[in-house]
């Protein structure tokens, strides 16, 4: 080792030395970078969470990039987006910041943010995977990378096993079964219940009231409207109080730890979003980004993601189409995009079926005396799980 490297080293271990003294926290104090620019509510609102949250923590050490205001926080000046961008992009990537929270940055495709807030009923954190950003360019597979996403935040936030379920959407059935087989192949997933009598990994609305699981996997367009409710419900909607706003940006191997805010985040989200950056830097997340990466591109990661496109509905028909029948057994479980050709499936092997539309989600119809064979037929077409 240089004697470079050795005095640097004595005099970072000083300096951590004497702010613990000051603060009476002992540990590395972590610099986050806020940028001012863009707010509805003015520069002075950014820099009132900074204060607010270097008040409350003192292993915290924010640095304010855009407009100058009237605040004892160091201050780099910035007169647009672009520049507050680059500057706070430069000082992460030398080091000078370990964290940056912004508001209009674009992520590269790939890459979506886990926004965190406060479920009303008891006051849990809930994990919301994701709501910025695009994961994937087909929906079902970027809800699958989504799940990923938000146990990579949830871990690198201190929860080591934390409880994933998957909101009642199009798509919902598709990743549920692509997340079992990523799980039966080696990947621990803690799959969580919605508190409905029925139970099961598919959330409905109340789950998310109650907090059912710990991470929420959506696409990113539903949770971003889910941050915003959760975050502006009490003030009417033009100001975000609650939550820690929409999170980081996370992809494999992206390791630029931006986290999002919004125009209308208020200054109390604002210090909840810099908190959150804290903790997901003090968790050491890009260990934990590439250990959960090598984990599940170890169980079947880019084969199961191949096989979650739509299926195809053939466009040649059997040679003799079964009679009509009466049909109330339901078979649930299907993605709303396979109805027909799951239906089709059962058709072309004899079995009449009807594709429609049950309370919780897509169904197919088949007589009560077909359900057992219908749905083993469906399990090998991996139409269901």
């Amino acid at each position: 080792m240089s004697s470079t490297s050795i005095n640097e080293i004595v005099g970072q271990t000083f300096l951590d030395l004497a702010n613990a003294l000051e603060t009476g926290k002992f540990g590395k104090r972590i610099k986050i970078g806020v940028t001012n620019i863009g707010s509805e509510h003015g520069p002075m609102n950014s820099v009132r969470g900074a204060e607010e949250i270097s008040l409350k923590n003192p292993n915290i050490e924010v640095i304010v990039i855009g407009e100058k205001t009237d605040t004892k926080l160091q201050t780099i000046e910035a007169d647009c987006y672009d520049l507050s961008h680059k500057i706070m992009e430069d000082m992460i990537k030398s080091g000078e910041l370990d964290a940056c929270v912004t508001m209009h940055y674009n992520f590269p495709i790939g890459v979506s943010t886990v926004g965190r807030v406060v479920s009303p009923a008891n006051g849990k954190q809930i994990y919301i995977a994701t709501t910025t950003g695009t994961s994937d360019t087909d929906r079902t597979s970027a809800m699958f990378k989504n799940a990923v996403y938000g146990i990579i935040a949830a871990k690198s936030c201190g929860l080591k096993e934390p409880t994933v379920g998957i909101l009642n959407l199009d798509s919902a059935r598709a990743v549920e079964r692509g997340l079992g087989d990523l799980s039966k192949g080696g990947y621990k997933i803690n799959f969580g219940s919605s508190q409905r009598a029925d139970g099961g990994t598919v959330l409905r609305g109340n789950d998310l009231i109650t907090g059912s699981t710990d991470v929420v996997v959506c696409d990113s367009l539903t949770g971003n409207i889910l941050i915003k409710l959760f975050s502006s419900f009490m003030t009417g909607g033009s100001y975000e109080s609650l939550g820690a706003a929409y999170g980081p940006g996370i992809g494999f191997g992206y390791k630029m730890p931006v986290f999002i805010i919004s125009r209308a985040s208020g200054a109390s989200v604002i210090a909840n979003a810099i908190q959150y950056a804290y903790e997901y830097i003090s968790g050491n997340y890009a260990t934990v980004l590439d250990a959960e990466e090598k984990s599940a591109k170890s169980a079947g990661y880019d084969k199961i993601l191949e096989g979650l496109k739509p299926k195809a509905v053939s466009t040649s028909k059997p040679a003799v189409m079964p009679d009509k029948e009466v049909v109330t057994a339901e078979i649930s479980g299907i993605e709303v995009m396979d109805l027909d050709a799951a239906a089709e499936l059962l058709m072309t092997n004899g079995i009449y079926a009807e594709a429609g539309m049950g309370c919780t989600g897509p169904i197919i119809l088949v007589n009560d005396t077909n359900k057992e064979k219908a749905k083993g037929i469906l399990q090998k077409g991996k139409f269901i799980s």
